[in-house]
């Protein structure tokens, strides 16, 4: 048995103190270390009568908690979403955890520590992205100034940038790790949220860099819709990634993929060979619901989202439509369901599936005012 390195288990040693654990949990979890224990997720998982935000709130930490502490790296699906994700609904939770902003360090000085050379395969390059990412949103949001780790942590990220303006990654486990094209949308996000770093900090060379990086969102070829949500959310950020044109274009297209009931589903963003290098594709197509998918938490608040920020009116018709989806969605453990692209399994990303939507009600005025008893953890 692999023996845990010690800061990841005082992480979760930590947040599990803090956070109430699962009662009667069955065999098989979604997410289990020490005493947290997250039961799987489940299409049939009944449906809460009343939104909690207490109840997503303790997902996402007992989550990220025990990922960190079993798996010990920064996921894209899960620690790599609480840092990136969780900073912002800081007024509403309190700050996020400092542990794990101690672990994204540890990790970042590990990675530095790594041969180049290990970079051009697996997943190492799009946790350096990550933790950029997260780090940047923790001084925008929680210390509200820009820090040398976080510095630190940009410049790295571009050290690792290829002379096209992407960085490596996967193509095999969508959406995350399915093409170049997401990862180059987190990392020019970073670098535009870092408090004041392209203006004061970062040197011609990395504006050069980010500008390289812009460049390619454009230029590129959209390898999907999906991909196009994420291209108008950088550019929300970072003007330079799409022009007004372009954006209303990819407003329009959300509006044209919503469904009946008010939400979106991940699956009408892009057909099943257009996910990666289409490896999933028989599962995908093997789908009761392949031809009328249902709408899911992931895209329900990830597209609700991205609308607020593109400057669509939290009062449209339309963007109400999908704030009562997601009111009247969210399963008794406190998450939303979607189901994996990838297997039938853990279905991680039910991670992003939790936070998308509390940001989306958050950008729309929907979250409960802020409580002063909330601990900051």
């Amino acid at each position: 048995m692999k023996t845990l390195p010690k800061r990841a288990m005082l992480l979760a040693l930590t947040l599990g103190s803090i956070i109430p654990q699962a009662e009667a949990a069955p065999a098989k979890m979604q997410y289990q270390h020490e005493d947290i224990k997250i039961p799987a997720a489940t299409a049939d998982e009944p449906i809460l009568q009343n939104f909690s935000l207490d109840l997503a709130s303790g997902y996402l930490e007992r989550a990220a908690a025990a990922w960190a502490g079993q798996r010990d790296c920064v996921s894209c699906h899960t620690t790599g979403a609480y840092l990136r994700y969780r900073p912002a609904l800081t007024p509403h939770l309190g700050s996020p955890s400092g542990s794990m902003r101690e672990f994204f360090l540890a990790e970042l000085g590990e990675l530095k520590a790594t041969q180049r050379e290990k970079f051009k395969t697996g997943t190492r390059t799009a946790q350096a992205v990550y933790i950029a990412a997260g780090l940047a949103e923790w001084d925008a949001h929680v210390s509200g100034i820009l820090s040398d780790e976080t510095d630190e942590a940009l410049r790295f990220m571009f050290e690792l940038q290829n002379e096209n303006g992407a960085w490596q990654s996967l193509d095999c486990w969508p959406p995350y790790e399915s093409s170049a094209y997401q990862e180059a949308t987190v990392a020019i996000m970073a670098a535009a949220t870092a408090p004041g770093w392209l203006e004061r900090r970062a040197t011609p060379a990395l504006r050069g860099a980010v500008e390289r990086t812009a460049a390619y969102l454009r230029a590129a070829k959209l390898p999907h819709d999906y991909a196009g949500v994420l291209k108008l959310w950088a550019a929300t950020r970072h003007s330079a990634v799409a022009g007004k044109d372009e954006q209303q274009a990819m407003i329009n297209v959300i509006w044209q993929l919503q469904n009946e009931d008010g939400g979106w589903a991940i699956r009408s963003f892009a057909s099943p060979e257009q996910w990666g290098r289409g490896n999933r594709a028989d599962k995908l197509r093997s789908e009761t619901e392949f031809e009328k998918p249902s709408s899911d938490g992931h895209m329900t608040g990830l597209a609700t989202l991205v609308l607020r920020d593109a400057g669509v009116p939290a009062k449209d018709p339309r963007l109400q439509k999908a704030v009562n989806w997601l009111k009247s969605n969210q399963r008794e453990s406190g998450r939303w369901w979607t189901r994996s692209l990838n297997t039938d399994k853990y279905h991680f990303i039910t991670y992003s599936a939790t936070a998308y939507p509390l940001l989306a009600l958050m950008k729309c005025g929907e979250l409960p005012k802020p409580a002063k008893q909330r601990a900051a953890r």
